[in-house]
């Protein structure tokens, strides 16, 4: 059985705009360059060939990757969810106890984690750790550059 990939409705999205765009925008121009290139004689020393040869060869696996994930989503609403445990699609803010610092994250798949944008696969160690707390808690979490205590402030879905 293939295993479901949770992801939000915006992550599916993102998605399958990447797969529309790679399928009818980059394959063809690609086939194009590959096309052009084999005019210019000589294959096995024709570095513009094996150039488009190699960018086909990875939009293609790109087009099967987006493909499989998206015939594996399972897409949850998150504007449906509630509660004040944290768990999937949850938007926390947590305060960092040594440096007050304040950060707010978004729990979301895998395939739609980015970091720069606030938001982090369920998979992460933080993710990790959020899941089933509430508001009011205290989270460790064992980072790279060492542990971090938060403190769970708000707990949102949206």
């Amino acid at each position: 059985m293939m295993d479901k990939i949770p992801m939000t409705a915006a992550g599916y999205a993102a998605l399958e705009k990447e797969l529309k765009f790679r399928q009818q925008v980059e394959r063809p121009r690609i086939i194009q360059q590959i096309t052009d290139a084999r005019t210019h004689g000589d294959l096995s020393e024709n570095a513009e060939y094996h150039a488009a040869k190699e960018a086909q060869s990875h939009n293609e696996g790109r087009i099967a990757e987006l493909e499989d994930k998206l015939a594996r989503a399972d897409v949850i609403d998150v504007t449906k969810l509630s509660g004040d445990t944290i768990k999937f699609g949850a938007t926390v803010t947590l305060v960092d106890e040594d440096t007050d610092k304040k950060q707010v994250w978004q729990i979301v798949g895998e395939p739609e984690a980015d970091a720069k944008s606030g938001k982090i696969s369920i998979t992460s160690p933080l993710a990790r750790a959020l899941i089933g707390k509430a508001k009011g808690a205290q989270v460790e979490v064992v980072t790279p550059g060492g542990a971090r205590a938060y403190e769970v402030k708000k707990v949102e879905w949206r």
